[in-house]
């Protein structure tokens, strides 16, 4: 008979390989391969990419064991599901290595906003529009808020000139997405960069 010390023991052992089969398993749940997969009918593709036809799921086992890979389920959707003899290693290798390569050319624009006020000086405006230009450079969207205090929104109408003046001022490298529109107590434009 154990005693309750060695019950304990065993049980968490069983637990430590429960938990480490549950957590082997949910890593390769993305792809299956070999003994995972059930279907009884797969299209196969060869180690060398030639397609094999429709085959059952033992045979294309078989074959992967002669070839000395895997078999790996690509496209589980697909009416019967396609899988392909390759080293499952190397498989992965590839598929991380290409998402790293899709995500460095990836580029997120962001959307940079320049704020002004109705009675902004010339000088200050000029920086304004020097600022936007470098964003529109690099890349990014520019919200142009002209934005109105107190009094100020009763002269609404008179001010649109400012943001007019400021995309035309951008007009050699920057185009229009959206028109001036009042939203509440200020005025937006967006600009984007031309192409």
């Amino acid at each position: 008979m154990l005693s309750e010390f060695k019950w304990v023991a065993l049980l968490s052992a069983f637990f430590i390989f429960i938990n480490t089969f549950v957590w082997r398993y949910k890593t390769i749940s993305d792809l299956m391969i070999n003994e995972q997969i059930r279907d009884r009918e797969v299209r196969l593709i060869g180690a060398d990419g030639a397609q094999l036809g429709i085959v059952s799921s033992r045979e294309a086992m078989r074959l992967a064991e002669e070839a000395g890979l895997d078999l790996v389920k690509i496209a589980p959707t697909a009416k019967p599901p396609v899988c392909k003899i390759v080293d499952y290693g190397k498989f992965k290798y590839e598929q991380v290595r290409k998402e790293k390569e899709a995500r460095k050319k990836q580029r997120t624009i962001e959307i940079k906003e320049i704020r002004l006020s109705p009675n902004i000086d010339t000088n200050d405006l000029n920086t304004k529009i020097n600022a936007a230009r470098k964003f529109l450079t690099k890349g990014d969207k520019v919200k142009v808020t002209l934005r109105f205090r107190g009094r100020e929104i009763a002269h609404m109408s008179n001010s649109k000139h400012i943001l007019d003046d400021f995309a035309k001022e951008l007009s050699d490298i920057a185009v229009m997405e959206k028109a001036p529109k009042v939203e509440g107590r200020s005025m937006t434009m967006f600009l984007t960069e031309k192409r």
